[in-house]
C-alpha cells in the first residue's frame, strides 16, 4: 500500500530528464533560499529599515511583472531547454558577483539595488522558461504530478536553506551562504546539459512580437476560468505574500531573536509548504480543485493573522506552517488548473501571465507592506494584508458556479486533442 502511494507521489520522477532536472534544481534551490534569508538580514543589518527591506524586494521584483510577458513570448518561441541554460549561468553569475562584494567588505545598499534588479530581470525570463518547459520533460500524462513534485522541491529546499543560512549568518556571515548559492548553480546547469530534449516544433510565426504578447494577455483575460485564478492570486501576492519581506521585523523586534530565529520562522513556513506540495503530489485527477483554491486561501488568511498576533515562537512557527501549507494548496491548484486548461502554443505566455501576477506583483506589495509597516508596524500591516486575501477568497468562491463548466469543457478539449495527437502519431 505505501509502495503503491509512494509511485503515484513520485510518478513524473520515471521520466530521465525530469529526475535530471529534479535533482539539480533541488541542489540550486537549497542556496537561493540561503541567499534569500542573508539578502535580507544584511539589508536590515545595514540600514535596520523596514521600509529598505521592502524596497529591494521591489527592485529584485518588479523586472518580472514589467518582462514576464516579453519571457513568454521567448519560451513559446525559442528553445525552452536553452533558455532555462542561459538563465542559470546569468544567476550564478550574479550570485558569485554578490558574494565577492560581500566577503571582501564592499558591500553597498545600492550594490544590493542593482544585483537584485538584475536578477529579477533574469528570472523574468527564467520562470516562464522554466514553467512551461515541464510538459517537454513529462507529458501531459504526468504533468499534474510534475508541478506538485516541483513544489515540493522548492518548498524542501526552503526548509533547509534558511535553516543552513540562520546558522551561517550568525557564524561566518552573509557572503558565504552567497557564495553556496553561487556554487550549487553548477548542479543545476550540468543536469540540464546531460538531457536529452527531442525536436520541439514550434508553429511559424505569423504575428508580430507584440500582437503575439498581446495574444496571450487576450486569451487570459476571455478565459473565466484562468481569468479568477490569476485575480485571486494577484491579490494574495500583493496583500499576503508580503510578510516575508517583515520576517526579519518579527524575528527581532517582536520575537526578540536573531538570524537564527529568521531561520527557524522560514523553515516552518518551508515545512508547511512541503507538506501541501507533498499532498498534491499525491493527487491523480483534478477533482476538487477549483474548490481547494478559495479554501485553501481563507486558510492562509486566518493562519497569516493569527501569526501576526502571536508574540510567540512556537505559536508564530505553527502559524506559519499551516500557512505555508495552505498557500501552497492554492497555489499548486491554480497552476495544475491553468496548465490542464491551456493549450500548448499559448504555454509559454499564459505563464508568464501566471508569473507576472504571483510573483511580478509581489514587489509592489512588499513595497506597500515595508512603508506601511514603518508607519502603521508590522503586525498592523500584516493583519490588513490578511483581511484582503479573505474577501478576495470569498469573492472567488461566490463565481465558482459559473467557472466550473468552462473549466470541466476546456480540460476535455485538451485531453481530446492530446488523444488525437498521439493517434496521429501511432
Amino acid at each position: 500500500m505505501a509502495g503503491a502511494v509512494a509511485s503515484r507521489t513520485l510518478r513524473a520522477l520515471r521520466h530521465r530528464n525530469f529526475q535530471l532536472f529534479f535533482t539539480g534544481q533541488l541542489i540550486s534551490l537549497i542556496g537561493t533560499w540561503m541567499q534569500s534569508v542573508a539578502q535580507s538580514w544584511l539589508v536590515y543589518r545595514l540600514t535596520g529599515s523596514s521600509a529598505l527591506l521592502g524596497l529591494v524586494a521591489f527592485a529584485g521584483q518588479i523586472p518580472i511583472f514589467l518582462l514576464a510577458p516579453i519571457g513568454g513570448y521567448a519560451a513559446d518561441r525559442m528553445k525552452r531547454h536553452r533558455m532555462v541554460i542561459a538563465t542559470q549561468v546569468s544567476s550564478m553569475v550574479l550570485a558569485l558577483i554578490l558574494a565577492a562584494l560581500t566577503l571582501a567588505g564592499r558591500i553597498q545598499i545600492w550594490q544590493l539595488f542593482v544585483l537584485s534588479t538584475l536578477l529579477g530581470i533574469v528570472n523574468a525570463f527564467d520562470i516562464p522558461a522554466r514553467q512551461s518547459f515541464l510538459v517537454e520533460m513529462v507529458g501531459r500524462e504526468d504533468l499534474m504530478n510534475a508541478i506538485a513534485l516541483n513544489s515540493t522541491m522548492f518548498n524542501g529546499a526552503r526548509i533547509i536553506g534558511p535553516a543552513i543560512a540562520g546558522v551561517l549568518v550568525a557564524k561566518i556571515g552573509e557572503g558565504w551562504c552567497f557564495f553556496a548559492n553561487g556554487i550549487s548553480y553548477i548542479a543545476v546547469i550540468a543536469g540540464l546539459l546531460f538531457m536529452r530534449i527531442g525536436h520541439v516544433r514550434r508553429a511559424p510565426a505569423t504575428m508580430s512580437p507584440w500582437q503575439t504578447i498581446r495574444e496571450g494577455f487576450n486569451y487570459v483575460g476571455r478565459t473565466a476560468p484562468i481569468r479568477a485564478i490569476v485575480q485571486l492570486i494577484a491579490l494574495v501576492s500583493f496583500a499576503g505574500l508580503p510578510y516575508t519581506v517583515l520576517m526579519p521585523i518579527f524575528a527581532d523586534r517582536i520575537l526578540h531573536g536573531g538570524a537564527q530565529v529568521l531561520g527557524v520562522l522560514m523553515g516552518f513556513a518551508g515545512l508547511g509548504a512541503l507538506c501541501g506540495a507533498l499532498f498534491m503530489a499525491s493527487r491523480t485527477a483534478l477533482k476538487g480543485f477549483t474548490l481547494w483554491i478559495p479554501c485553501a486561501a481563507a486558510a492562509f488568511s486566518i493562519c497569516l493573522a493569527g501569526f501576526a498576533l502571536s508574540a510567540n515562537l512556537w505559536l508564530s512557527c505553527a502559524m506559519l506552517l499551516f500557512a505555508g501549507c495552505a498557500v501552497m494548496i492554492q497555489t499548486s491548484a491554480s497552476n495544475t488548473l491553468i496548465q490542464s486548461i491551456v493549450p500548448d502554443h499559448l504555454r509559454g505566455r499564459t505563464m508568464s501571465v501566471y508569473t507576472m501576477m504571483f510573483i511580478g506583483i509581489g514587489p509592489i506589495g512588499a513595497m506597500v507592506a515595508g512603508f506601511a509597516a514603518d508607519r502603521f508596524g508590522a503586525r498592523w500591516t500584516i493583519l490588513t494584508g490578511a483581511a484582503i486575501c479573505l474577501a478576495a477568497s470569498g469573492a472567488f468562491a461566490l463565481r465558482l458556479p459559473a467557472i466550473r463548466p468552462i473549466a470541466r469543457q476546456l480540460i476535455k478539449e485538451q485531453r481530446e486533442e492530446m488523444e488525437a495527437s498521439i493517434a496521429n502519431i501511432l
